[in-house]
């Protein structure tokens, strides 16, 4: 996980995220994501959930992956970064309702090699404020 360095909800905790480039592919800017925010080389194997955050206009697609290296550090948008165990996560300080939803749905299938892609939770549209 990633503690931001940046607006919104700097020193909040995340998962590494952000918006493509311009004629990027999809996979190629959450690889590109991971880098820039945790200098973190990852396989990513497919897609764990699409959600739709309306008040800001977003979709957000989020990916299943592995590290290819425990080594992890933080980038320019980042203040810290860390690899926890579950009961380690800083859920009070997590920057997104998102970010909580991709880690709840994470954790439903770690173990599945392979799922359908989840979306909002149901009467969830990521309206909360931080």
């Amino acid at each position: 996980m990633c503690r931001r360095s940046i607006e919104p909800g700097t020193g909040f905790w995340t998962i590494p995220a952000g918006y493509l480039e311009e004629k990027e592919a999809i996979i190629d800017g959450a690889k590109r994501e991971a880098w820039e925010e945790a200098n973190a080389y990852v396989d990513l194997d497919s897609i764990l959930a699409i959600y739709n955050i309306p008040r800001i206009s977003q979709v957000q697609i989020i990916y299943r992956g592995t590290l290819r290296s425990p080594e992890v550090a933080p980038g320019p948008e980042s203040l810290d970064v860390a690899l926890l165990e579950w009961d380690e996560i800083p859920w009070d300080d997590i920057a997104f309702p998102s970010v909580q939803w991709a880690l709840n749905h994470f954790r439903e299938v770690k173990e599945l090699p392979a799922c359908a892609p989840f979306a909002n939770p149901e009467g969830q549209m990521g309206d909360q404020p931080l």
